[in-house]
């Protein structure tokens, strides 16, 4: 009972930080989320260190850090022409990490840079587009939180009727290799608490029509659950439970935000090339 109530007021907390960045400004959203890529990539690297992996950890975090950083700028066209300019010198920091393995005198050279790779796609990357759902001057002319809010209320809305149906009346498992509590009947749950999200959203936040938000809870279904096994997938072959132990009940960022993961780039490329 404890463990629960520590559970639902991280998780309130927790949701109440993240759609209150995302209502009061974007460059708000852009700093919490600045904090969150950096301490969810040197949790990746920490877990990893921990299981003889030797990754590059605070170059890696820097690259990690300056493409969050670029993504936002052009994004909110903060810098104007600059912002383009900062994605582009990515190409160059990216190796960089390749250079420096040259000088660790490591035994396994290609698989700390493979490891140094991952944190900077796997987390970084899908944080910085996040700023691109804002739908400011890359997108359109005016800023408007609702799609963001949206994105996160599907993903949120997704894993909660996913719980709530899998715990009630789940049999049939998902995947049970990689994550033996989840469902088919939780995730149809999810998919069903996802679309009539969308649909309601779609009255409200009316920059995206109602066959769009359906498609992003689609996109949030199939790419989030997707995300949350392959994170299980790292655990599981990491041989740990939770990716750390910042959220009280629910672990460490990893662990609260794998739906974002692979989810988000995805709703990216939907709302870029359906805009």
């Amino acid at each position: 009972m404890n463990n629960l109530k520590t559970r639902t007021l991280t998780g309130i907390v927790f949701i109440a930080l993240v759609a209150g960045a995302v209502i009061m400004d974007a460059r708000i959203f852009a700093a919490l989320f600045l904090f969150v890529s950096i301490l969810a990539q040197l949790e990746f690297y920490k877990i990893l260190e921990k299981r003889g992996r030797k990754p590059q950890t605070y170059l890696g975090t820097g690259i990690g850090s300056f493409l969050y950083i670029s993504l936002a700028a052009n994004a909110l066209g903060v810098f104007g022409l600059l912002g383009n300019i900062l994605i582009f010198i990515n190409i160059f920091l990216i190796g960089l990490i390749f250079i420096a393995e040259l000088f660790a005198q490591s035994a396994d050279p290609f698989g700390n840079i493979g490891t140094t790779l991952t944190g900077v796609l796997y987390v970084s990357l899908p944080f910085g587009l996040l700023n691109y759902l804002y739908l400011p001057t890359v997108l359109q002319d005016d800023y408007n939180y609702g799609i963001l809010l949206g994105y996160f209320l599907i993903l949120w809305m997704n894993d909660t009727g996913a719980y709530l149906i899998g715990s009630a009346i789940g049999k049939h498992h998902l995947f049970e290799r990689i994550s033996p509590g989840k469902t088919w009947e939780g995730s149809i749950g999810g998919a069903l608490f996802a679309v009539l999200s969308a649909a309601l959203l779609s009255q409200y936040f009316t920059g995206l029509s109602l066959w769009k938000w359906t498609v992003i809870a689609l996109i949030i279904v199939v790419f989030g659950t997707l995300g949350d096994l392959v994170e299980s997938m790292l655990k599981r072959s990491l041989g740990i439970k939770d990716s750390g132990n910042l959220l009280p009940g629910h672990g460490g960022l990893l662990d609260r935000f794998d739906a974002v993961l692979l989810s988000a780039p995805v709703v990216f490329v939907f709302i870029t090339i359906c805009r």
